[in-house]
């Protein structure tokens, strides 16, 4: 039978194209998220819904939904959805994972060397009119090349970091739940507890997840144990920091810089951090690859075609949905 689904907001042809052939579909024409009114009012009817990591998809919402068969979030990430009241009531909830693994980690790895090399802020002077020419102490930068990384979550994108990172001679310190020996084997990569990674690391970049245990990971109290001259960078979820008081360590040089990608309060970027010369700010643009994309809307749409028909989708976050049945 023909499906109904969801999108909340415009993906990439191939994704829309394998959803035509299961059913019709229903788009959020508009470039912006939909509230939560209108993502009801468009959805309550559907089979399935492919959305996007800004759309709220709370529990008040979904209850109201009893047709909906499958969530597929276009993202790594799931934190924006109720997965609990999704499982309760018997709906499917994917996401996008090793798909945007490389890009992802490609751009945490220009962060780092945006922010140690001061591109942004030399890049800026030149358009400004100002260079006169080349001066010995102008715009010094720090070292990559043979500096400690401390990796926050060996995840997929945290174990590619790694990688990218031995090829730097870097020394990496990894904290996380457990050990990985493989990530060790392949990158001399050490275990090592948080405290211990900040107070040694030349660089930290954070990939772990966001969950109500890792929201304002990196705080007040963790940003003083930073190393002098250390660089922060983040491309997880912007709440792991409190960006108030990463504003502050950065306004009185406690840190060398920071790189973000995404933002405590997206897409709202926290007073201070724009006025800063010693922050790289980008608009989340971790995954943002034509390739990267395409292949994600593919996985997503697949994924939300198996949960409308009653299957296990590929990448499920709650296979519990489909073992309890």
């Amino acid at each position: 039978m023909p499906y109904t689904f969801l999108v909340t907001r415009r993906i990439p042809q191939a994704g829309m194209d394998i959803l035509r052939t299961a059913g019709e579909v229903v788009v959020n024409e508009q470039d912006r998220k939909l509230a939560s009114a209108e993502l009801l009012e468009m959805g309550k009817s559907c089979d399935g819904w492919l959305t996007m990591l800004t759309d709220i998809i709370d529990g008040a919402l979904i209850r109201q939904c009893s047709k909906l068969r499958g969530i597929a979030n276009y993202a790594v990430g799931h934190n924006n959805i109720d997965i609990s009241t999704c499982t309760q009531m018997h709906i499917g909830v994917s996401n996008t994972p090793d798909v945007l693994t490389d890009a992802t980690a490609e751009i945490a790895f220009a962060l780092m060397l945006c922010t140690a090399r001061r591109i942004v802020e030399a890049d800026k002077f030149l358009r400004s009119g100002q260079w006169t020419g080349w001066a010995p102490l102008q715009f010094l930068g720090t070292d990559i090349c043979n500096q400690t990384l401390g990796i926050v979550g060996a995840g997929r994108i945290g174990s590619r970091v790694a990688e990218m990172a031995a090829g730097f001679n870097m020394r990496i310190l990894y904290a996380g739940r457990s050990p990985k020996p493989e990530l060790e084997r392949r990158t001399k990569a050490i275990f090592t507890s948080l405290p211990q990674l900040l107070r040694e690391s030349d660089f930290i970049s954070l990939h772990a997840p966001l969950t109500a245990e890792t929201r304002h990971l990196i705080g007040a109290a963790q940003l003083r144990m930073v190393k002098p001259g250390a660089i922060l960078i983040n491309t997880a979820r912007g709440a792991l920091i409190d960006e108030a008081a990463l504003v502050e360590a950065l306004r009185e040089k406690r840190i060398r810089g920071a790189g973000l990608d995404v933002f405590e309060h997206e897409p709202q970027v926290t007073p201070g951090l724009r006025e800063l010369d010693n922050v790289v700010l980008l608009p989340h643009i971790g995954s943002a690859t034509e390739t990267t994309r395409a292949r994600m809307a593919v996985m997503a749409a697949e994924n939300l075609i198996a949960m409308a028909a009653g299957r296990r989708a590929a990448n499920a976050v709650n296979p519990e949905v489909w073992d309890s049945k």
